[in-house]
């Protein structure tokens, strides 16, 4: 049971016990530069063309060498950059992984996913997180070691804005009294919490519909997503909340070859990528988004290898809209 049985891009992206996957942007091989971003649009419309469900964007400001990646996000503002993306293409979801509250006035995000969600209906899904990119409090003066109450308060507004027509909110972000946002949503935007955004996970188990959270081994995150499901069940009996993860993949051009550990992720042939990736599927993952990053072969030859031979064994559950 869940509150988007109707909603078309939760439908094609999770099922209990099943798994989707999709991509992080940029689709690019940069590693440890920042991306050139070139040929997005025409890779994001070849992965929307196999099947693939998801195409996620970061929160970026600032550049930060000391942050230890390039620490560039997409380059472009993920909010204009994601609008962009949707008006090319006609029914693979966008994810935010993720919105940072803390930095983004509560009210300004409403605005901007609902106006999103009415352009492209049904076809977002916002990832909401703390935050922990230091440059970018700095640059905003924004206090990072109170991250975990502007979130809390950021998501209490958040939530009250876009769900309440005229709503009464007295907040330390700003108060409303006799007047309503526009334009509303024209669906309920799934939001998912992001890692533990400085929160326990009683919270994010009662809070938010969904779990974003950080490339781990299977075995590890097994238990991550027992306990968490345990918890949704104890506060939301009978809810079905997804599991969300990134991994950062390099994908060999030997498909038999095994599997070699890399930073976030693996090096791996696709042989043994369809069996640690069904391995995922059983430990309760819902959706797996590949970053690219790493990658020694051409993205496209990659993109292509992925969709004709692995996608068709993880499809998206529905195909488009009813």
């Amino acid at each position: 049971m869940s509150k988007f049985d109707g909603h078309y891009g939760f439908q094609r992206m999770f099922r209990e016990g099943k798994m989707t996957l999709g991509f992080h942007i940029p689709l690019e091989a940069y590693e440890w530069e920042a991306p050139t971003m070139e040929r997005q649009v025409e890779l994001v419309q070849a992965a929307e063309d196999y099947g693939f469900t998801g195409i996620w964007l970061r929160d970026v400001i600032l550049q930060d060498p000391s942050f230890g990646d390039p620490a560039t996000g997409q380059i472009y503002d993920m909010m204009i950059y994601l609008t962009y993306l949707a008006a090319q293409t006609k029914k693979i979801t966008f994810g935010t992984s993720s919105i940072v509250l803390p930095l983004r006035h509560p009210l300004r995000v409403a605005k901007e996913t609902a106006t999103i969600e009415n352009l492209f209906p049904q076809r977002l899904m916002m990832g909401i997180s703390s935050g922990d990119r230091r440059a970018d409090f700095h640059g905003l003066n924004v206090p990072h070691e109170q991250r975990a109450e502007l979130f809390r308060d950021g998501y209490e507004y958040l939530q009250k804005v876009m769900a309440e027509d005229f709503p009464k909110i007295n907040s330390p972000y700003g108060m409303i009294d006799g007047a309503n946002l526009v334009p509303k949503s024209t669906a309920p935007i799934p939001t998912f919490i992001t890692g533990y955004s400085q929160q326990t996970m009683d919270w994010f188990a009662q809070n938010g519909d969904g779990w974003i959270y950080y490339p781990r081994d299977p075995f590890n995150q097994a238990h991550a997503i027992q306990e968490w499901r345990e918890l949704v069940q104890k506060y939301h009996p009978g809810v079905f909340k997804p599991f969300i993860q990134p991994l950062h993949l390099d994908l060999a051009e030997n498909p038999d070859e095994s599997v070699t550990p890399i930073r976030l992720g693996y090096r791996v042939g696709r042989k043994m990528l369809l069996e640690l990736l069904a391995v995922y599927q059983e430990v309760g993952v819902n959706h797996l988004f590949f970053a690219l990053f790493p990658s020694k072969r051409p993205i496209v030859e990659v993109i292509d290898e992925l969709g004709q031979e692995v996608l068709p064994y993880f499809p998206a559950h529905i195909d488009s809209p009813e």
